[in-house]
């Protein structure tokens, strides 16, 4: 089985996205540090603000009854699947998708009141120029803000698929590899800098949850959404059952009475246009 991987990288091209498969997957952790990010992005009342990579909408929803109905929710992505399921999760006249490329925004120069990209930078091609875009579409003296993940080793119930999975398919190590592309400190700050952001602030945050059993860990795996569990459905049977057991091997030293407590690391940067 071969995988097409549409825009963002979510889905196989020309499938729609099971938004409760992302949630399982990626939401359940995300949603912890989205009210850093939103605070370090200065989120505001009546404010009009940018959702760059929306996804299925995790930072936007939370945002909403932040700006209240006086202000705008834009949420943009590359991925026109991503967005439907954003709009479908987000049915909110001040909410706005967008199908964009963070690359090169359809908005015009000092736009927002505040920029905010949850998980979403590390996959761009270019982060740097994406932080440009960010920088420009914002009003002088306003924020953005983004949340990326944290290293491998740090972020285990990613690290350890990423890892399992490169040794089978090593071509695709890159694509797997990326949720973790900007984990070093020095150079998101570096990034933000060169944008032309001020007073540059960038901070490791951690945070726990607990699944009731392995099983409820990997059933959105088998959903097919999000790039590592594409590339693990693209794995014969035989293959796909040895990493299952490998990742459960290796989790198995967060495994307590049954349950699985795992701890993440992500970064949250933020800069002032």
């Amino acid at each position: 089985m071969s995988t097409e991987y549409a825009p963002g990288l979510h889905v196989v091209t020309g499938r729609a996205v099971d938004a409760s498969a992302y949630d399982r997957w990626v939401g359940r952790w995300s949603r912890l540090f989205v009210p850093s990010l939103l605070a370090a992005a200065q989120v505001s009342p009546g404010s009009m603000v940018l959702d760059a990579a929306t996804g299925t909408g995790e930072a936007a929803l939370m945002a909403l009854p932040i700006v209240g109905s006086s202000g705008i929710v834009v949420g943009a992505d590359i991925a026109p699947e991503m967005l439907e399921a954003a709009c479908i999760r987000l049915n909110k006249p001040y909410f706005r998708p967008v199908a964009a490329d963070g690359h090169a925004l359809p908005f015009k120069d000092d736009s927002f009141d505040a920029v905010f990209c949850q998980l979403g930078l590390q996959f761009f091609r270019d982060p740097s120029l994406g932080l440009q875009e960010f920088h420009r579409v914002l009003r002088p003296g306003a924020w953005a803000a983004v949340c990326v993940i944290s290293s491998p080793d740090r972020a285990p119930m990613f690290g350890v698929l990423a890892d399992t999975l490169s040794k089978f398919l090593p071509e695709r190590r890159d694509i797997l590899q990326m949720s973790f592309a900007l984990a070093d400190q020095g150079r998101l700050e570096e990034l933000f800098a060169s944008a032309g952001f001020r007073d540059v602030r960038v901070e490791r945050e951690v945070r726990s949850d607990t699944m009731a059993s392995f099983g409820e860990y990997w059933e959105p795996i088998e959903m097919g959404v999000g790039s590592q569990p594409q590339t693990y459905l693209a794995l014969s049977e035989p293959d796909r059952r040895t990493v299952r057991e490998e990742v459960r091997a290796q989790l198995a030293q967060f495994e307590t009475d049954g349950k699985l407590s795992m701890s993440i690391e992500m970064l949250v940067g933020r800069g002032r246009a």
